[in-house]
């Protein structure tokens, strides 16, 4: 319970982390006051009433409209690009204070020998009689 609390908290931030610096544009085009199209990767399409007109008025009564009625909303969401950080803003102290702290980091893990066996010496005692059975005693 305690790890899947932890794996969805960290999933929540990652995200947060993500959709806080991305940025992306929706371009809306109304016509009047209804939404014709929007996008969120392209230019939307005109509507026909901003079309150039070939034919004649007689042909189209519907091009005969005012083209005034037709508007295009670009909406801009921005994200922060507070969070990248560059070496080039370090100071001398900070480089010596993060050198300082990798050196100390990497010596804490010091090998050590694996082949010394510290029991060659010690022989067991001699088995003269089973003490276990001698006194009844089971582990089960």
């Amino acid at each position: 319970m305690k790890a899947s609390i932890h794996k969805i908290t960290a999933i929540a931030m990652a995200l947060l982390v993500l959709f806080s610096t991305m940025s992306f544009t929706v371009d809306m085009h109304y016509c009047g006051d209804h939404l014709v199209d929007f996008s969120l990767s392209r230019n939307v399409d005109t509507c026909l009433m901003n079309a150039k007109m070939t034919k004649s008025a007689s042909d189209c009564p519907m091009m005969e409209m005012k083209m005034d009625c037709c508007s295009d909303v670009e909406v801009v969401f921005e994200g922060h690009d507070d969070l990248k950080l560059s070496l080039d803003h370090f100071s001398f102290d900070q480089h010596v204070l993060v050198a300082s702290f990798v050196y100390a980091y990497i010596s804490l893990f010091e090998g050590f020998e694996a082949d010394e066996v510290y029991y060659k010496d010690y022989s067991p005692p001699p088995l003269i009689r089973d003490v276990q059975v001698l006194h009844q005693t089971f582990l089960i």
